[in-house]
């Protein structure tokens, strides 16, 4: 028999594994924001923005998913199904660390790159450092919308969200 893992272990994994994640990203992304122009950085910050609604995305799929749909997908030998079923038998872990790890990273650093930016851009043109508080409330609007948008789109299409996340997973 299986010896379970204590359940604050994944805490402490969770834990340990943003905090190297969170540290190595926002260093990568200062870095790289502090020394290259406002278009290039506005990218990156979009690309940001994305990347943490389309991992709220996954994550909130993976939790709506019926283990059922993939059952029938696998006994027909689908590819990807068995892969599907483990992630949603383990939804809880997989949307803690893609919503909340990932996600809640994206949103920190999306928060950093866009105060670089405005900082750059009150600094070049002269503007209102008023301007700082516009430029990261819109950032965080259009982060939040995203994620509500998604989250429309997780609840209609979550076998179909879940069959691509397989496909990306095991290189299909």
């Amino acid at each position: 028999m299986k010896k379970s893992k204590k359940p604050h272990s994944w805490v402490i994994t969770v834990a340990i594994t943003t905090f190297v994640l969170s540290l190595f990203f926002s260093y990568i992304s200062n870095t790289a924001i502090s020394t290259m122009e406002v278009i290039p950085g506005i990218i990156i910050l979009i690309v940001v923005v994305l990347l943490g609604i389309l991992f709220d995305l996954i994550g909130v799929s993976v939790t709506i998913a019926k283990e059922e749909e993939f059952h029938a997908k696998a006994s027909k030998k689908i590819k990807g199904s068995k892969t599907a079923i483990k992630l949603i038998r383990n939804s809880e872990k997989v949307s803690n660390f893609c919503a909340d790890v990932i996600g809640d990273i994206c949103g920190v650093i999306s928060g950093a790159i866009s105060a670089m930016i405005a900082l750059k851009l009150t600094q070049s043109y002269g503007m209102s450092s008023s301007f700082q508080f516009i430029v990261s409330a819109l950032v965080a609007s259009l982060t939040v919308s995203g994620k509500a948008v998604t989250k429309g789109i997780a609840k209609k299409n979550a076998t179909k969200i879940l069959e691509i996340i397989t496909k990306i997973i095991n290189f299909d």
